[in-house]
């Protein structure tokens, strides 16, 4: 069971820049990703975000940056309230929210209210060789209306829930120095996505945001 019910109780309690931090950069397409449970809460999950985001999405990501005991940071998905992502998904047409899953088995499930997104995901990762699974366990569908990948303008995104035997294997490990280390698995993974996201995206011009660099909020 999660510890915080919310952002404003586990402010109270964490102190952000050194339990937690939050990053947030900008982009022009009208699509964000997100990783609300990054850092060491689910390993790997904000490197990917990170990656598949690029320059042209908005990118976006709570960190848990404790010594240990980081999954207590951990805010259910259709309570995630922080402030920041909140005003992302406001502005967002599309949302892409990346989480990590215990299964050993390296595999993703699908999950989310876009169905055409979803099944543009679904065959990009199975084209490049992914276990990739429309989720049937009502824990990790995303389909809850109060998801946060649900939030955007449009009421309606993804969630991928990347399994630990996945996510172990695209990186050197899954400690904070061997996730600087992506594998080629990763960047196949990356790619696929991206692909997947690429007849969504606006031009640049169409949104209403400038792209801009990253920054600690």
């Amino acid at each position: 069971m999660d510890r915080y019910s919310g952002f404003e109780e586990l402010k109270r309690h964490e102190k952000e820049g050194v339990d937690y931090r939050i990053r947030a950069r900008l982009g022009y397409s009208g699509i964000a990703v997100l990783s609300i449970h990054g850092g060491d809460i689910e390993p790997g999950t904000s490197q990917i975000a990170d990656a598949i985001a690029g320059h042209e999405h908005t990118f976006y990501a709570l960190e848990g940056i404790k010594g240990s005991g980081n999954l207590a940071l951990h805010i259910k998905s259709t309570l995630f309230d922080e402030p920041n992502v909140l005003e992302i998904l406001g502005r967002a047409e599309i949302t892409l929210s990346i989480h990590g899953c215990r299964e050993k088995e390296p595999m993703v499930h699908i999950g989310g209210l876009d169905l055409e997104l979803r099944r543009r995901v679904l065959k990009g990762l199975r084209g490049a060789g992914f276990d990739a699974r429309e989720c049937s366990r009502s824990q990790l569908d995303g389909i809850e209306q109060a998801n946060i990948c649900n939030l955007c303008r449009r009421g309606m995104g993804v969630q991928l829930e990347i399994s630990r035997g996945l996510r172990d294997r695209m990186f050197g490990d899954l400690t904070p120095q061997g996730r600087q280390v992506p594998t080629e698995l990763f960047h196949r993974f990356v790619q696929a996505v991206r692909d997947a996201l690429e007849p969504f995206r606006k031009p640049r011009g169409e949104w209403a945001v400038s792209a801009g660099s990253e920054r600690l909020l």
